[in-house]
């Protein structure tokens, strides 16, 4: 069964989704960051 991305539960089980934690997306924009300061340096 397909479940709609945006659905925070299971309609058949209630399972709650999680979201990717934030300090993962801050960590990868960071990294980002310091990769192109060191392609320009």
């Amino acid at each position: 069964m397909e479940v709609d991305a945006e659905s925070k539960t299971c309609p058949i089980c209630g399972y709650e989704f999680t979201d990717k934690p934030q300090a993962l997306k801050w960590a990868a924009i960071l990294l980002a960051l310091l990769f192109l300061l060191y392609l320009i340096l």
